[in-house]
C-alpha cells in the first residue's frame, strides 16, 4: 500500500542520516520503525490489563501537607 505523509524539516533530516548510516532506504526505515513500533504496542497493553486493579486497596497519602512553595532558605 502507498501512502502519504507529511514530515518536518528535522524528521526528513533524521530519516535521511539513519538511512545513509544503515545504508537503507528511508521507506526501509520508515516500514521497519512501523514494525517495532507495532510489535510493541500490544505488549505494553497486555502489561496494562494484566495489573490494573491489582492493588485495589492501596493507599496513597494525602498531598495536602505539602510545601508548594518549594524548599525554604532556612
Amino acid at each position: 500500500m502507498k501512502i502519504q505523509i507529511q514530515l518536518t524539516a528535522g524528521q526528513r533530516h533524521g530519516l535521511e542520516e539513519i538511512a545513509r548510516r544503515e545504508q537503507r532506504s528511508i521507506a526501509d526505515v520508515i516500514e521497519r520503525a512501523i514494525d517495532a513500533w507495532l510489535s510493541s504496542a500490544p505488549l505494553q497493553e497486555a502489561a496494562l490489563r494484566a495489573t490494573f486493579g491489582v492493588l485495589p486497596d492501596l493507599e496513597v497519602p494525602s498531598r495536602d501537607g505539602w510545601d508548594r512553595a518549594g524548599p525554604s532558605s532556612a
